[in-house]
């Protein structure tokens, strides 16, 4: 099942514009093995100009022990060919301590996040220069959903950030399956995984810093995407935020037969369609029902 291949090829404004979109975890994989430390097919074009359509440029934020190729194999060329200047970034890379998710070579994520928020910072600011955009859209998976957060509201993002869109994001930190709720777990997490992996714990000293006061910062609005088979943010709910201009999604609630787990949800043909619907709500459309596969995605 592992190395099955679920393959759709989405079609793009033009002909010209063309990148095939595969919704396949192991593609992913693969990719990432083949192109270390470069970025997803469509992502990081320095000359592409926001449109009038999409104003904004997308920021792709990858999660713990992933990376930009791994995570964002189909959600980048799926922006890129409907007309988005997408970008993507590693961020956290110099403290990853073990091999990351499947054919995630040289993955990231695994820091002090509150370090890896500045890279977000500076990267954001490149982006804002390179496009003249104002502010930008942020999407990320795990971590990377919910690590913006700290650069909104103590790294001055708030301003720079017009809809943050997490896919299965630690928001509230996890109990691990209960792990994390034993005495010394989340040491032992952080002298193996590395910091973040501690500061995701539910309860963290991290967690309680960056939820304090509420979940959500005016100006930004927000969107969740999760599913109830998520085994590595749990419970699932503790990714859902709470506050005005919040949108949580839970992908079983339209479609029982999506399986998807913590790892597939970037590679879900139904949770991306949300993810576009969010980017530009005038033009959403139902995401379907389909079956998807906890751990190949379709």
């Amino acid at each position: 099942m592992l190395f099955g291949a679920v393959v759709a090829v989405v079609a793009p404004a033009s002909a010209s514009a063309a990148l095939p979109v595969s919704y396949s975890l192991p593609g992913a994989g693969a990719y990432a093995f083949t192109h270390v430390d470069r970025p997803p097919p469509g992502a990081n074009d320095w000359s592409c100009h926001p449109s009038v359509a999409h104003p904004r440029p997308v920021v792709l934020v990858h999660g713990s022990l992933e990376n930009m190729a791994f995570n964002w194999y189909t959600l980048s060329p799926l922006l890129k060919n409907a007309g988005y200047c997408v970008f993507a970034l590693n961020y956290g890379q110099e403290n990853t301590r073990l091999i990351g998710a499947p054919g995630s070579t040289h993955p990231g994520g695994s820091g002090d996040i509150t370090q890896s928020a500045l890279q977000l910072s500076s990267f954001v600011d490149q982006v804002l220069a390179a496009t003249g955009a104002g502010k930008v859209d942020i999407v990320g998976h795990s971590q990377g959903g919910m690590m913006p957060r700290w650069y909104m509201k103590f790294d001055g993002g708030a301003t720079k950030v017009a809809h943050l869109i997490g896919l299965s994001p630690s928001n509230h930190g996890s109990t691990l399956d209960g792990l994390a709720l034993i005495p010394g777990v989340p040491a032992i997490l952080q002298l193996g995984l590395g910091e973040a992996f501690a500061q995701q714990a539910v309860g963290s000293p991290f967690m309680q810093q960056l939820n304090a006061g509420g979940d959500t910062l005016p100006g930004v609005s927000y969107t969740v995407i999760e599913t109830v088979y998520d085994e590595v943010v749990t419970p699932y709910t503790s990714a859902f935020l709470s506050g005005p201009d919040v949108t949580n999604i839970t992908l079983q609630d339209s479609c029982i037969l999506d399986l998807s787990d913590h790892l597939t949800t970037p590679y879900d043909s139904i949770a991306l369609g949300y993810v576009l619907n969010a980017l530009d709500p005038a033009h959403a459309v139902s995401p379907g029902c389909r079956l998807v596969v906890a751990g190949v995605g379709g």
